[in-house]
């Protein structure tokens, strides 16, 4: 595989636009765990913002899914992971358990569960599936499923070295505050590529969240504010 798209920071891509406090924000009931429930019980018409990224890739498209783990405590939370340095793709960075779906996968729900354990060690009867978001396909041309689930506290991750460096927490809140939702942009061979992040401070340390899983993040406010 190769990709056209050269090594970058993109911490250092110049932010064109910046969530304001007139933009609109989720119910307060949104943010319960029933709340969530009857929203994908009864979901409301909406579109997403974001569905494909501009390919930057020789990849063979693939099907893939991911799970958006949403802990249910006192503050709802979702579950984050931070990508080791060796992989072949997305290396580093802030990412969403999950990965390719298999042919013995039944489907994107099974796939996400089985990624999610292997990845973490997040044990299935400890996650409640309320539903799907629309797929999103990356510019590393992984066209992904995006698994809405409630996880019950409790669980003892183990996170495989292999693939994820570090595994964390960010209030629901925070990532669904348009506020916090910075819009990137630059040109690259004659094509205007954007994308956004949200990034978090944990304990002093910047978790930058961006690119696709910011975009599967942005979809998940989108259908929260048509609610």
């Amino acid at each position: 595989m190769t990709t056209r798209l050269p090594p970058f920071d993109p911490r250092t891509v110049p932010v064109v636009a910046t969530g304001t406090e007139h933009d609109p924000r989720p119910a307060p009931r949104l943010f319960t765990a029933d709340g969530l429930r009857q929203l994908f019980e009864r979901p409301p018409v909406w579109t997403p913002e974001l569905r494909q990224e501009p390919r930057f890739t020789d990849r063979a498209p693939a099907r893939a899914s991911v799970l958006l783990p949403l802990v249910v405590r006192e503050q709802i939370s979702l579950l984050l992971t931070q990508r080791t340095a060796n992989l072949s793709t997305h290396s580093g960075q802030i990412a969403l358990p999950g990965g390719r779906i298999d042919p013995d996968d039944v489907d994107a729900v099974a796939a996400a569960l089985r990624e999610a354990d292997e990845e973490i060690g997040l044990p299935a009867h400890h996650v409640e599936v309320l539903g799907t978001l629309p797929d999103y396909v990356t510019g590393t041309a992984f066209t992904v499923t995006p698994v809405v689930a409630l996880v019950r506290p409790g669980f003892e991750l183990r996170p495989n070295p292999h693939e994820v460096a570090d595994v964390f927490e960010v209030p629901l809140q925070f990532l669904m505050d348009p506020r916090h939702h910075r819009r990137h942009a630059f040109e690259f061979e004659g094509q205007r590529r954007e994308w956004y992040s949200m990034p978090y401070a944990d304990a002093g340390h910047e978790r930058f969240i961006w690119g696709a899983t910011a975009g599967m993040l942005r979809n998940f406010y989108r259908l929260l504010t048509a609610a």
